[in-house]
């Protein structure tokens, strides 16, 4: 006689998300910063656009402060009038504050 259970097998314990899980672990191993900034990097052409992607490279993040290389002065003082915005957009994208600021050179 087959008696197939109808839900799975429970481990001993609670369950626990995927997403606890792994913020669990990148806290343990201490790259949870380290994460953090990449994924500001990573962000960066979609939360600014292709036509400001095209024009700048997001370089590095150093305590809060991303540094993003522009090709041309003009395009650096437009950005520079939008930085705040551009960190709000940032943030929002990687969902935490992770830029408190940002170099344009």
């Amino acid at each position: 006689m087959n008696t197939a259970r109808s839900t799975p097998r429970r481990r001993k314990g609670h369950p626990e998300q995927v997403g606890e899980a792994l913020g669990r672990l990148t806290r343990a191993l201490g790259i949870g910063k380290a994460l953090d900034d990449y994924g500001v990097l990573v962000a960066w052409g979609s939360v600014v656009g292709e036509r400001i992607a095209a024009v700048t490279a997001a370089l590095r993040m150093e305590n809060g402060v991303l540094f993003v290389s522009v090709t041309t002065a003009p395009w650096r003082a437009e950005l520079s009038m939008q930085r705040h915005e551009i960190i709000r957009k940032i943030n929002a994208a990687v969902g935490k504050d992770v830029v408190r600021e940002i170099r344009f050179r």
